[in-house]
């Protein structure tokens, strides 16, 4: 099996300043990374750098080109640049994902309402983008990565800002998708919750240094006691 990602003694950097230095890690298909850290830690930059966004500074970070091309990825961003003056409908919005992708034109219909249904908005298909609530706009976002049928997908902060209960729906989502399509899942978050509970994988961002390996040996080490300690030892409880 080829590896998605590989990265060894990667180091990421802005000018002169490094973000994050040491970068060891290996994302194979199928796996859910979850890249955890405290806000402004260097998970964007290095979501970045894996999206071939950013050079590294020092390192090797290769990407393999079967399974990780643009073309086969779905990239769910935090907000969309969508102007909320044009009328847009959910249809609409989601069927823009469809650019560039390596799906037959006679089979893009199917593959738009497979999104739809995937997410909980076929019957919203016709419906204004801007009469969704923030969290039916978020699924929306993620039917629009979906409907490339893209072998890995990566959501940056995908959760920020939804209420419990709508965050609760959209992990459920993507949990299922992962189990049943085997898509690659890479999700930043700097929520100890959500990576405990759905990632297989875990990339710790702390000091500028980056831990990265299975969840449970990840989450046990002294990095994540030291960032998460208290809620750790609640929920070994």
């Amino acid at each position: 099996m080829h590896n998605l990602i590989e990265a060894r003694g990667v180091e990421l950097a802005y000018g002169r300043q490094a973000v994050v230095s040491g970068v060891d890690l290996t994302i194979r298909p199928g796996e859910s990374w979850f890249l955890l850290g405290t806000n402004g830690s260097g998970k964007t930059t290095l979501l970045r750098a894996a999206l071939g966004l950013l050079a590294p500074r020092r390192g090797e970070l290769r990407r393999d080109p079967a399974h990780a091309s643009p073309a086969r990825l779905g990239f769910v961003p935090q907000v969309t640049a969508i102007n909320p003056s044009l009328h847009t409908t959910v249809r609409e919005f989601v069927s823009l994902g469809q650019a560039g992708a390596p799906i037959p034109k006679n089979e893009r219909p199917e593959a738009l309402r497979w999104a739809l249904e995937q997410v909980g908005l076929l019957e919203r298909a016709e419906d204004d983008y801007w009469s969704l609530s923030g969290g039916q706009q978020r699924r929306a976002l993620v039917a629009r990565a979906l409907v490339r049928r893209p072998s890995w997908l990566v959501l940056d902060e995908p959760t920020e800002g939804l209420d419990i209960g709508t965050e609760e729906s959209l992990l459920t989502t993507l949990a299922t998708l992962h189990r049943e399509q085997r898509v690659t899942l890479i999700f930043v978050t700097h929520k100890l919750s959500i990576a405990a509970r759905y990632a297989s994988h875990v990339a710790l961002f702390s000091d500028g240094r980056v831990l990265a390996g299975a969840r449970d040996e990840v989450l046990a080490s002294e990095p994540a006691r030291r960032i998460f300690g208290a809620e750790l030892e609640r929920r070994g409880e």
